[in-house]
């Protein structure tokens, strides 16, 4: 029997109408949505449904919208695989939500609300306009650091997204990607400003992981079900006490994706089924191994084709 990994997408992965199609053919996806909802106590299924983008984009939306969906995914899945059962799991950022919830460690209900507060705290930990995040193309992530290093003279520039062999996001203070940006033409690399509001994943959030501590200190958490690779130090994580410490430290330190999916890798994985909006995550996962040949969920055309091999 193969050994599968599911894997779930972050923030910007989001399109107007996302789900639908499982909404409509789903019986498990439409509950997903009907429980984010009743959570939320306002109709989050019918902003991201029926848009507009513009709301979509808002932090406080996008980052539970997105769970809800990748969820959706999860469910009809195991609605018509119940005996599927991966070997572990992992997410880009707010993704790793996500896989908690398929491992039944945190109920979906509570995911929603504390991803909501945690898109909210995210965006207030700096002044709106100050910050934001760059992606560094084609340069060695011990020469991006020290781009960051020098940089945060000026403003301070952390990395935040190892997400593949030369492919780095950074995150800080606009000033300070400023001048990253001229050092890292200047060692021959490329870059790509992203749409973002704030420097997510850099020290600058450390006051948005308080806030979110606070918030799942509330929260009743269980045991997974299956490991999940954390974003932080790509070690595996099942029990509650892990798990909120890791989400702490995840909003304010880097998301350390290849690792993950090296680790999961080099630990026996023979497949990743991306779970949710976008086809990111199966597009890095190719970026770090070329043998692999993930595939993406994220409607009932993407379900046929997983549920042929599962």
């Amino acid at each position: 029997m193969s050994r599968w990994a599911v894997i779930f997408p972050g923030q910007g992965s989001q399109t107007v109408g996302m789900g639908w199609e499982l909404f409509q053919h789903y019986s498990s996806a439409k509950l997903a949505f009907e429980e984010a909802d009743d959570a939320l106590g306002y109709p989050l299924s019918r902003a991201i449904f029926e848009g507009p983008a513009e709301t979509l984009e808002d932090t406080e939306v996008q980052q539970p919208g997105i769970l809800v969906v990748s969820v959706a995914c999860w469910r009809a899945l195991k609605q018509e695989r119940p005996q599927f059962q991966p070997i572990l799991g992992l997410g880009l950022s707010l993704g790793e939500y996500s896989a908690y919830v398929a491992a039944g460690a945190i109920r979906l209900s509570d995911a929603v609300r504390v991803t909501r507060l945690r898109g909210r705290a995210m965006q207030n930990a700096v002044p709106k306009g100050t910050g934001g995040m760059m992606a560094v193309i084609g340069l060695e992530a011990a020469t991006v650091e020290d781009i960051c290093r020098t940089a945060s003279r000026t403003a301070t520039v952390d990395p935040a997204n190892y997400n593949a062999p030369g492919q780095i996001v950074v995150s800080g203070y606009l000033k300070g990607l400023d001048l990253a940006e001229a050092l890292v033409r200047k060692a021959g690399g490329r870059t790509a400003r992203l749409r973002v509001s704030a420097p997510f994943h850099s020290r600058l959030l450390e006051p948005a992981g308080l806030a979110l501590r606070e918030a799942l200190a509330h929260v009743g958490l269980s045991s997974a079900a299956f490991p999940i690779v954390a974003n932080v130090d790509a070690e595996y994580c099942r029990e509650p006490d892990d798990i909120v410490n890791r989400l702490v430290a995840q909003v304010y330190r880097p998301v350390r994706f290849e690792a993950s999916v090296r680790r999961a890798i080099n630990d026996g994985v023979e497949h990743f089924l991306e779970l949710g909006p976008g086809k990111s995550l199966a597009s890095l996962v190719k970026k770090i191994d070329r043998a692999q040949t993930p595939l993406s969920v994220e409607n009932p055309q993407g379900l046929g084709k997983a549920l042929e091999l599962v």
